[in-house]
């Protein structure tokens, strides 16, 4: 198997109460709950260095389909087989098909936002909070369209539904946590609740995972995505 620890490749632990942990690569000191069984922490910054760029690689995606929009980014050398990085791209990957089928939005605007708050939900959110950050990224994009605020009324509301919808399906299937698959049960709830509610027909292909390699967790067939 191919990645755990991005320093010595050793497997995770996930701890119950946050300790005090130095990152190996910009010597950052915070409270964490996750390490490798050989004590190396990497923060959440260093392990997105270099998702910047997508604001760029979007802007110039012409597809309307989230989905080959979301593999792209997943191809790209920054991504790891899980990790936070996720928890914004999947936002992007919506608000990107999500303008080139017809909606509005300043989607420039709507990338840097969607980087800003994506940022915001860590590494581990599926396991210690009971939210997936793959599912928040999806209620993040139905916020960030519709323009909701903690006054928002419909589009609040509009919000949390989107939301718990993609943490339903994640929750049916159950652990352990899988950030691609996660991402894709997004992404295809997120096109449904689109079309039905905003009234904008994003493209749906299907989707066959082609990193079952890289997971040292895989649920094999239990997984949607493994054919």
């Amino acid at each position: 198997m191919k990645e755990e620890c991005l320093i010595c490749k050793a497997p995770l632990e996930y701890l119950q109460e946050d300790m005090e942990m130095e990152c190996e690569l910009c010597h950052k000191k915070e409270k964490s709950k996750t390490r490798c069984i050989n004590g190396h922490y990497v923060c959440n910054e260093c392990h997105m260095q270099g998702i910047d760029h997508l604001v760029g690689l979007c802007m110039s995606e012409t597809s309307k389909d989230p989905a080959v929009i979301l593999n792209k980014m997943m191809e790209q050398p920054f991504c790891h087989m899980h990790g936070p990085e996720h928890h914004i791209m999947v936002g992007m990957a919506l608000l990107t098909a999500y303008k080139n089928s017809g909606g509005e939005l300043e989607l420039k605007n709507a990338l840097v936002e969607m980087n800003s708050r994506g940022r915001s939900v860590p590494g581990g959110a599926c396991g210690f909070w009971g939210a997936c950050g793959a599912g928040i990224s999806a209620g993040m994009f139905i916020s960030i369209v519709t323009g909701s605020t903690p006054l928002g009324k419909e589009n609040f509301g509009l919000s949390h539904k989107m939301t718990a919808s993609v943490l339903n399906a994640i929750g049916e299937i159950g652990g352990p946590r899988c950030c691609k698959r996660d991402s894709y049960l997004s992404i295809l709830k997120a096109v449904d609740f689109v079309k039905e509610n905003l009234g904008i027909s994003m493209e749906k292909s299907e989707i066959r995972c082609s990193f079952r390699s890289q997971n040292n967790q895989c649920i094999g067939k239990r997984c949607p995505f493994c054919k």
